[in-house]
């Protein structure tokens, strides 16, 4: 039996979350930082070589997460 994509949980929980919001993702930023930092760590541990269908490339995970800082700049 294969293994599930890495980040496949909180992909879905991120799903979850924008069907409960009727797809405001504002609301859902908590979920979406979680998913983009594991996709970081996925990314890091494979490093860069690692394909999941739940995260995006390594270079848009990365500048993401420096566009949309904890805590809210």
């Amino acid at each position: 039996m294969p293994s599930k994509p890495a980040c496949q949980a909180e992909a879905c929980d991120l799903q979850s979350c924008l069907n409960k919001h009727a797809y405001q993702p504002e609301k859902c930023d908590t979920v979406l930082r979680q998913l983009y930092e594991c996709c970081d760590k996925f990314h890091t541990e494979t490093s860069g070589s690692g394909e999941s269908s739940a995260c995006p490339q390594h270079s848009v995970v990365q500048r993401w997460l420096r566009n949309h800082p904890k805590g809210g700049a």
